[in-house]
């Protein structure tokens, strides 16, 4: 009766398992993902009013989407680069989420069965989205050598007359790591030679890591590749991160590259756009000023990651059998652990034993042990006693 492309394994692993059977308030959660509840303000009455403006009670069907919400993302893009990134609201395509973005990316440029290029270590998401289009995931790899980089021999070698597109992540979840401008010239190369598009996933652009609170691999960029014009480029983003509203449900996908074929990806994207018209209206009016007081939440959670990061350091200064990889955006960052029993079974036993919760590697496609992915948004005291929990567990059991 049901799709195979929806038979997948609802039995929840060992770990939510674990997580379900333990009580709740005396957990510390080192996997916060939620902006909305780990303690930020909000301007709650601008918010709220913003989605009370009256214009919403008319219907304006534009397949993508009303432009001065269009106009707003515009000038989003003009503001983080201080005016070097031009984008017309032209070229810019509203949706709900990235999610239904990467969707409607996907219905553009591939047949059943074609094979989309995603980088492994990354989060689990694309296998979803693939499945429900019916195309297949290709892994390439990053390799972590004083930083994390593409490896672009892998990318090249996993090439094959089936794929269509290329997905990075920039800044990668959970590695950190942008994309570097060697790496970018590479991939425009390979996405003309092949005829690929390039799809980048920026919704933790906003979030860089200064090198003064941890950096130390070279080459940080973390410049939009909204503007990128070597080749066929879908850029995605929205509301989620850059403003800490999840539920205010807007991203965008913003078309550039040769002329020619953005003209015709922006033409078949409205008709997509246009068959679904999924956006609602209160929140598109409103999206000049959810994106304007972005600010206040932007700068809030770059504050808590920099303290965070500052205190992982602290604390792992005072041993030498863990440490973290180099980060240079995001909310997240990656604990090297001894590799002396399977990640999971580690992410159980700190649940059970030390009340701490974090995020196996193994989660996030890490091919080997000993890895543990934290979140630096976490509030900041529950943060340093889940740490400290957690590195005087791993050092006492060895």
């Amino acid at each position: 009766m049901f799709s195979r492309r929806t038979a997948w394994s609802l039995t929840p692993n060992a770990l939510a398992r674990a997580l379900d059977a333990h009580p709740k308030r005396e957990l510390l959660d080192l996997t916060a993902s939620n902006p909305t509840r780990v303690g930020l303000h909000y301007e709650e009455a601008e918010i709220l009013g913003a989605l009370a403006d009256s214009a919403a009670l008319v219907y304006r069907p534009e397949p993508k989407g009303l432009f001065p919400a269009r106009a707003a993302v515009t000038e989003y893009y003009r503001e983080i680069s201080s005016g070097s990134v031009q984008i017309s609201p032209e070229r810019i395509i509203l949706t709900v989420s990235t999610s239904e973005a990467y969707s409607f990316v996907f219905r553009l440029l591939c047949e059943v069965g074609d094979e989309v290029l995603v980088p492994v270590p990354s989060y689990p998401l694309f296998e979803f989205l693939a499945g429900l289009q019916d195309i297949r995931l290709t892994p390439y790899s990053l390799f972590y050598d004083h930083g994390w980089h593409i490896d672009l021999a892998s990318l090249e070698s996993a090439l094959t007359p089936r794929s269509r597109a290329i997905i990075v992540v920039h800044p990668n979840n959970p590695t950190g790591s942008y994309v570097k401008s060697g790496e970018r010239e590479t991939l425009n190369r390979l996405c003309a030679a092949h005829e690929l598009a390039l799809i980048a996933d920026e919704v933790f652009l906003d979030y860089p890591v200064r090198e003064d609170a941890g950096v130390r691999g070279p080459g940080l960029e973390n410049s939009s590749f909204g503007c990128n014009q070597n080749a066929l480029t879908f850029t995605l983003s929205g509301l989620s991160k850059i403003a800490g509203l999840p539920q205010m449900k807007l991203a965008w996908i913003v078309a550039s590259g040769p002329e020619e074929l953005v003209g015709t990806a922006l033409s078949r994207l409205e008709v997509i756009a246009d068959t679904y018209l999924s956006m609602n209206a209160p929140i598109q009016h409103a999206a000049p000023m959810l994106l304007a007081q972005r600010h206040t939440v932007v700068s809030q959670l770059r504050a808590r990651v920099r303290i965070n990061l500052a205190e992982l350091d602290r604390q792992l200064a005072r041993q030498s059998l863990c440490c973290r990889l180099a980060v240079e955006g995001g909310w997240y960052v990656i604990l090297r652990v001894p590799a002396t029993q399977p990640d999971e079974e580690l992410a159980i036993a700190l649940l059970q034993r030390r009340n701490v919760l974090v995020q196996p590697g193994y989660f996030y496609d890490f091919r080997n042990e000993g890895y543990l992915v934290l979140s630096l948004i976490t509030p900041e005291q529950e943060f340093a006693e889940g740490v400290r929990r957690l590195l005087e567990f791993v050092i006492g059991d060895l």
